[in-house]
């Protein structure tokens, strides 16, 4: 009977234990101060930018660079 008691305990709900780990491994994490989140999200900001900017200026030229050779056929 002692066996079974322990054995029982042994055995979790894989959904608690999920959110018990999972709470664990958050509060090991070292989270960015305010300052640093921001900085960090202007960068982003401006590399995504730059990204949109830079494909949207080679799809116009390769559109019309194929529109060019199309209309030469």
């Amino acid at each position: 009977m002692a066996k079974s008691r322990a054995a029982s305990k042994k055995k979790s709900n894989p959904a608690t234990r999920y959110f018990r780990e999972t709470s664990a491994e958050l509060k090991k994490v070292t989270w960015p101060t305010r300052q640093e989140a921001t900085k960090l999200t202007i960068i982003v900001l401006i590399v995504v930018g730059f990204m949109s900017a830079l494909l949207g200026t080679l799809d116009y030229v390769f559109s019309r660079v194929m529109g060019f050779i199309i209309s030469l056929g």
